[in-house]
């Protein structure tokens, strides 16, 4: 891995990373969720190129390289976080991969390591640093222990004990002008090797009551919020408020390069 073309390719200079600290890992972090799309192309195809599915997905490091990198796609939490983790190790963050369960609007965290995250140790204190979600993305590094972190579009964070016996911590997020916290994802800091994904990954990408095997979803932070493109629809949420505009099919192309940055070319 090229270490500073990956730095390009987010918009850092070495210059911007010159040792592991707090403010490093939160530099890469955002620069990260605002550059490197989170999307599902891989696995739903385009939508309007009349075929059934995607390219796969694949976690060799070298075609997570390659995809993400060189040729300026995004992908989700397996690839996203899983090349990402190798970037903080080449950067020399001490940093484990995490297995981790999505919590669905049923309360379920299913099934098991159906997310990839990252934690870095820095003084002894551990911090969850994810570029791997949907909306809403985590913009910073999140204290381990319970420490609240609100990020610069209002957005709090926080890491409480769980009460489920199989998994230690549960990452919970509150939206702008909201009381209520909402459930994110529940995880053991455990390490994990990228192996360790790779059934549930097969699985996320083939099964069809899988929430990627359907409409393809592609979505990033910006200054503002978070955007998000559907195979009809772009959705703007700025301050916590979503405003959304109907996408013809012979604009959608234009749409995800100008939004996203993405020219999507299956290979």
């Amino acid at each position: 891995m090229d270490a500073d073309r990956y730095l390009a390719r987010i918009g850092l200079d070495p210059t911007d990373v010159d040792r592991p600290s707090l403010a490093v890992a939160e530099r890469l972090q955002r620069a990260h969720v605002t550059t490197v799309p989170f999307e599902t192309l891989s696995v739903t195809g385009d939508p309007y190129d009349g075929a059934d599915d995607g390219e796969g997905v694949t976690l060799a490091l070298p075609h997570l390289y390659g995809k993400i990198v060189e040729r300026e796609r995004g992908g989700f939490c397996f690839e996203l976080n899983g090349l990402f983790h190798t970037l903080l190790d080449a950067l020399r963050f001490d940093v484990d991969r995490i297995a981790a369960r999505m919590v669905g609007d049923d309360g379920a965290g299913r099934p098991p390591a159906n997310h990839h995250t990252n934690v870095i140790d820095l003084d002894g204190r551990r911090y969850l640093v994810d570029v791997g979600m949907g909306v809403p993305t985590m913009r910073r590094p999140l204290p381990v222990d319970g420490e609240v972190r609100t990020d610069e579009v209002g957005y709090a964070w926080r890491v409480v004990e769980s009460d489920r016996p199989d998994e230690t911590y549960l990452t919970q997020y509150r939206e702008p002008g909201d009381d209520d916290w909402q459930d994110r994802y529940l995880f053991s800091d455990v390490p994990r090797e990228l192996s360790y994904f790779e059934a549930t990954c097969d699985y996320l990408q083939s099964a069809p009551e899988s929430p990627f095997t359907g409409d393809p979803v592609v979505s990033m932070a910006t200054d503002e919020g978070h955007v998000k493109l559907r195979a009809d629809s772009l959705t703007r949420i700025v301050d916590g408020n979503e405003s959304e505009d109907s996408v013809a099919k012979e604009d959608w192309h234009d749409v995800l390069e100008r939004e996203f940055g993405l020219r999507y070319r299956a290979n």
